[in-house]
Formats: C-alpha cells, structure tokens, sequence
C-alpha cells in the first residue's frame, strides 16, 4: 500500500504483455515460478504482539530492497532503465512515441507502461513500433518495484537496450517509490503553469532532468518561464530543464542527446567494472 495516503488497497494490478495477450495478477504468486535474478520476497515476519512498527518505513524500505534487485539485474545487462514522471495530461505518452519512431534502429527501446486502467496508451506505443507491457494499478496510484521487476521478466529487455517506464500520472507517490532506475525523468508543461516546482518539491529533488512540454502554446497560456527556471534552481540547482514541443518537433535533438549520453555512461560503467 501507499503509506501515505492508501491508494493500492485492493487496487488488485494486473501486468499485460500486448504481444502475446498474457494478462496475470501483480498481487499473486507468478507462474511458473519467476527466475531467481528478480524473484521478490513477498512475505515478512508477523510482528509481535505489542511491538510498534513503522508502516511507512516498512514499505518504504521493502521496495529499497527490490529496487537495489532490479538496479543490480539492470547494470548486469547495461540496460538504461529510466522513470518517466508527470501529471496527467503533460504528453509523457505522446514524447514517447515520437522518440520511438525518431530513434529507431539507433537506439533499441521498450516500455514499460504505468495506468490505473485501459491498454490505450500502451496500444499507442505498439502502434509506434516498440515491445510494450501495460501495468495497470487499478486504485493504486504510482508504480513500485516489485511492480517492475515483474513486468523486467515479462519484457525481458535486450541487453545494452533502453528501457523507458511511464508511471501513472502523479507528482506526488511516485517520487517516493526507488524503482532501480537510472533516473528520474520529470515531464511538465507549459499549460500547467511555472509554479510546479514549488508546488511538488519532493519530485524535482528526485529528478535528474526536468522536459518542459509543449512550449508551442507559450504565446497562449500564461507560463513565464524565468520564472519556472527560478522555482527549478531553487528546488534543485542541479536540475537540467530541456524545453520540447513533443508534437512541433522543438527541441528534442537535445533530449535525444542527453538519451544517448546516458544509455553511453550505463555502456561505459559495465565496461569499466568488467576490467
């Protein structure tokens, strides 16, 4: 469950695989029994009577544990894995199809695709001629580890490929929940405004790079966008803003780069520990 406000109570997930229609339970057992690399403990001890825990530091550091599993089982195979994060409505879905059709044959890319409900957005990523499977998290409201381990096994990703995890739309949860990714990609828009980051200051501390989205409508909304990079720096100095227009085309050979510089340094540090 989500420790801080409940959402994946009787969520029931579900993993869907849309090239071979495999649909299972994410809250039961997976069969046949999973390969040891991403099996993920389940159970754990029953308190005793009297004792006090910790809900929150409890979940929070089961899912440490699975996200060190799956971030071991990804530099093994020198995998970019990257965790694609936003509100609703921001064009994360949209910036990945037009990054899979740009890069293809240069990169090889797979996703993994985030929902509460509905197969529409993974259709999308097929459709733009990339391997997908759909989480769907039914009440719950952000991807977690063991979530992701079991759609890894599922995927089952080449090595020295990219994969690109769209979580659920939500700039609250999911930047609590370690999924073993290499980072955090934050995708905002102009047409929700320049105050995000002060307004969810635990997903910019978390984030590696920040896309700001559809700077076609700037002559349109009231975005200021000095502003926005103010409320950036001040959150995280550290945090790189690249501005896009994931339908116009503006901007993106800078996201591209960046793409291939990140799937090179996973390339270069395989390398590195292999000497």
């Amino acid at each position: 469950m989500c420790a801080t406000c409940g959402c994946s109570d009787n969520s029931r997930p579900r993993l869907t695989d849309l090239e071979t229609g495999l649909a299972v339970p994410l809250d039961e057992p997976a069969e046949p029994p999973r390969a040891e690399h991403l099996r993920h403990e389940h159970g754990q001890d029953r308190p005793r009577v009297g004792t006090t825990i910790s809900i929150e530091t409890a979940v929070l550091a089961k899912n440490d544990r699975l996200a060190d599993l799956n971030r071991g089982w990804l530099a093994r195979r020198a995998i970019l894995a990257l965790n694609l994060v936003s509100s609703p409505g921001s064009g994360k879905t949209t910036l990945l199809e037009r990054t899979i059709r740009d890069l293809a044959g240069a990169l090889p890319m797979s996703v993994i695709e985030g929902d509460q409900e509905t197969l529409h957005d993974a259709e999308r990523i097929r459709a733009a001629g990339c391997r997908v499977v759909q989480i769907n998290t039914g009440a719950g409201c952000h991807l977690d580890a063991a979530m992701l381990g079991r759609a890894l096994e599922q995927l089952n990703p080449a090595a020295r490929s990219v994969v690109l995890v769209e979580n659920v739309g939500n700039l609250v949860c999911p930047a609590l929940f370690d999924l073993g990714e290499r980072a955090k990609v934050v995708i905002v828009s102009t047409a929700e405004g320049d105050d995000k980051p002060l307004k969810y200051p635990h997903m910019f501390r978390a984030g590696t790079i920040v896309i700001l989205n559809k700077i076609d409508l700037l002559p349109y909304v009231p975005f200021d966008e000095a502003k926005f990079d103010r409320h950036v720096r001040a959150v995280n100095p550290s945090l790189r803003v690249v501005r896009v227009s994931a339908t116009r085309g503006d901007g993106l050979s800078e996201w591209y780069d960046w793409l291939r510089a990140a799937a090179a340094d996973v390339d270069a540090t395989v390398a590195r520990a292999d000497l």
